[in-house]
């Protein structure tokens, strides 16, 4: 795990960044983020202390950084930075501080002090269920990287894994005995959970395994060979070649060379709600913590359900038409 180094010869200057290195420390091993995670934490508190040595000119004591230096650290920051990057920020000095209140060695919390920016949250890119269908039938079911590719797509949409979920599934989290398998897999924070295959993941996965060994090598790790899914050279597959999968065949079989795994997850939870599962149901199969990021899926439903009834109801066309019909001005 990378943390913030102290730099410096004095403690006084040492003492806002060992804190900073505490704190990303207490991230990894007792809240067990992710790397990336910690990392973002990392960059975003270094902006902060390199910040404040530069307008202090002094070595830096914990009850320097008030509100007064985050507001100008962050104004400084809004000249070249997005506003979801400066929400980020102020998150991470809030939850910085809230640590050192916990452990007693700050009294009070200057980033409770700054107000959120309003975001405009996007909403999901999906695909429809015709056109992602086309997707998963693109590659070509008579090589071992085709199949391979068949039940990456297959698992990503039926399964709604994220990328990293779905690179680290080894041989024994996945059961494809009866008519639903299933697969064990861990999410963001180390959680972890079960979640179902449907017949077309299954079918994938199966012709798949039985020519998986093709792709080991005979140097290969044991962590390759635990592994399901393998790259040509005999390895775990990379995050980047999943990515890069997902491009290719959503350039050739739906003309998106934008399309990304998390949309084919996006695609999968709007299917199943425009099916009829229940909000609950999904937020379990997505491993979401919070049911408002579930709930950002029926924005997506209910804007696909007003434009077929704008273009399919009796009232809609004939308000249009009357519509037309009135004078301009």
């Amino acid at each position: 795990m990378i943390v913030a180094k102290p730099s410096g010869d004095t403690a006084d200057l040492c003492v806002v960044r060992r804190a900073v290195a505490r704190f990303l420390e207490h991230l990894a091993s007792e809240r067990r983020y992710s790397p990336h995670t910690v990392a973002a934490y990392q960059r975003d508190l270094k902006q902060l202390v390199d910040h404040a040595e530069q307008r202090l000119d002094k070595p830096l004591k914990l009850d320097d950084l008030d509100v007064l230096v985050l507001r100008g650290w962050l104004g400084k920051l809004a000249r070249t930075h997005k506003t979801s990057s400066i929400a980020r920020k102020i998150a991470s000095s809030r939850a910085f501080f809230r640590y050192l209140q916990r452990i007693g060695l700050q009294q009070r919390n200057p980033a409770a002090e700054l107000r959120m920016p309003k975001l405009s949250r996007p909403l999901p890119t999906f695909l429809d269920a015709e056109t992602m269908a086309e997707v998963v039938e693109m590659p070509d079911g008579g090589t071992v990287d085709g199949l391979r590719d068949r039940a990456v797509l297959e698992t990503l949409y039926g399964a709604g894994l994220r990328v990293s979920e779905l690179r680290g599934l080894d041989l024994d989290c996945v059961s494809l005995k009866g008519d639903l398998g299933e697969a064990r897999v861990i999410g963001k924070g180390d959680k972890e959970r079960v979640v179902p295959l449907g017949r077309a993941a299954m079918a994938a996965l199966g012709d798949y395994l039985e020519r998986r060994a093709e792709l080991l090598k005979p140097k290969s790790s044991t962590d390759a060979q635990r592994a399901i899914f393998l790259s040509r050279h005999g390895r775990r597959i990379s995050v980047r070649s999943l990515q890069l999968l997902v491009k290719r065949y959503g350039f050739v079989g739906a003309g998106r060379a934008d399309l990304h795994p998390h949309a084919l997850r996006h695609s999968c939870a709007t299917h199943l709600l425009d099916g009829g599962a229940d909000l609950r149901s999904i937020q379990e199969l997505m491993g979401h913590t919070s049911l408002s990021v579930t709930q950002r899926y029926t924005h997506t439903s209910i804007e696909g359900l007003m434009r077929v009834y704008d273009k399919a109801h009796p009232l809609a066309s004939a308000r249009r038409d009357r519509k037309a019909d009135l004078p301009e001005g």
